[in-house]
């Protein structure tokens, strides 16, 4: 999974959100690091409701623009909930190979 889909996938976990809502919340997610264009917003969220893990929720007419809402699936919701645990099993492996080379130790799987 991508970086930027795991972002609109946790900018969803708490509530449906139109696309500017989505980009704006993986901006902050992202401490400013992840800013998501119309296109490729709209690609990944194509995509990620090709794969049954968000779907629409609704549209509404605001100023005379369409927003669509988007929401996270159960798969969506189970799909994040897993790389989520996926990433902090990384870290943590992460973490003892740096504390073994600090040490002066070869890393894990080092010689």
């Amino acid at each position: 999974m991508t970086e930027q889909a795991y972002l609109v996938l946790l900018a969803l976990v708490d509530r449906p959100r139109h696309g500017y809502g989505i980009v704006q919340e993986v901006l902050a997610l992202s401490a400013g690091s992840t800013r998501l264009g119309a296109g490729t917003l709209y690609g990944l969220l194509d995509r990620l409701c090709a794969e049954g893990l968000v779907e629409p929720s609704g549209d509404e007419v605001v100023d005379g623009r369409l927003r669509r809402y988007y929401r996270l699936t159960e798969a969506g919701a189970a799909t994040v909930t897993a790389e989520t645990a996926r990433l902090r099993a990384l870290t943590r492996r992460a973490r003892l190979a740096l504390g073994a080379a600090h040490a002066g130790r070869p890393a894990l799987g080092g010689a």
